[in-house]
């Protein structure tokens, strides 16, 4: 799939989606406070078919006039008949300041581990600038453009960039968009696209969609659902390219 095509049909589904699959959202308040969000999600079943999964997430934001500082954890671990069909774990960070109005400077660093894909670890620290589209009390649209650095190790050695590795680092470029929309008094909702050049390997990318939603129930507890689809042009002997995930769940905001 050309890259082109990539950005158009995964930023288009963004839009179609969020409204109904996403994934919930730590509450952001420009007063220097920290503030957390606690998420969990399970299904069990048994009989003719044994299959269970379990899904935790924590995020925590702080906010003030003129900087943020985010950072998330996951946890997905799924079963279908005693076999692991899903184990994927990562932790993410990413700090913003404004250097004008509209414009402020990013530095971020994110960790994978996810087995089924034959990813052992990842680690990729970026930073860039980017451009505040728009911003108000309801939510806000920001686009960024960086250079990033990926190195990953793998469970098993696989035909990478046309030759065996059992790891692999690349320079990255690194382009987002983000929003956060309070639809209503008790509805939520954000998206982030995120695209990944590779600049060791022409032509070789990498792509992050994460679309969320969150229905508040009480001032604390909260309905959520998530979708998030990753997309890899070069991920290895006799793997898909691409791997999506739809998690619903529980929440609970520590404000």
């Amino acid at each position: 799939m050309p890259c082109r095509t990539l950005i158009v049909t995964l930023t288009s589904a963004a839009a179609l989606l969020a409204p109904a699959l996403s994934q919930a959202q730590v509450t952001l308040k420009p007063d220097g406070q920290w503030r957390y969000l606690l998420t969990a999600g399970a299904n069990v079943s048994s009989g003719n078919n044994r299959a269970g999964s379990l899904n935790l997430a924590a995020e925590g934001a702080r906010q003030t006039s003129d900087d943020k500082w985010t950072w998330g954890a996951k946890a997905d671990h799924a079963r279908n008949a005693g076999v692991a069909t899903t184990e994927r774990y990562g932790l993410r960070t990413q700090y913003n300041r404004d250097i004008a109005p509209d414009w402020f400077g990013f530095g971020s660093g994110e960790t994978l581990r996810d087995k089924l894909a034959n990813i052992a670890s990842r680690y990729s620290l970026a930073s860039g600038v980017g451009r505040h589209v728009w911003r108000e009390e309801r939510g806000y649209f920001d686009v960024s453009a960086g250079l990033g650095y990926s190195y990953d190790r793998y469970v098993t050695a696989t035909d990478i960039a046309g030759a065996m590795r059992d790891r692999y680092g690349r320079l990255e470029l690194v382009l987002s968009e983000e929003s956060s929309h309070r639809l209503t008094d008790t509805t939520s909702l954000r998206q982030k696209f995120t695209l990944y050049p590779d600049l060791r390997d022409s032509g070789k990318y990498r792509a992050v969609l994460d679309t969320g939603l969150t229905v508040a129930m009480t001032q604390t507890v909260n309905l959520s659902a998530g979708l998030s689809y990753r997309y890899d042009s070069d991920p290895g002997t006799r793997l898909k390219k691409a791997d999506a995930m739809f998690v619903t769940g529980v929440s609970v905001r520590i404000d």
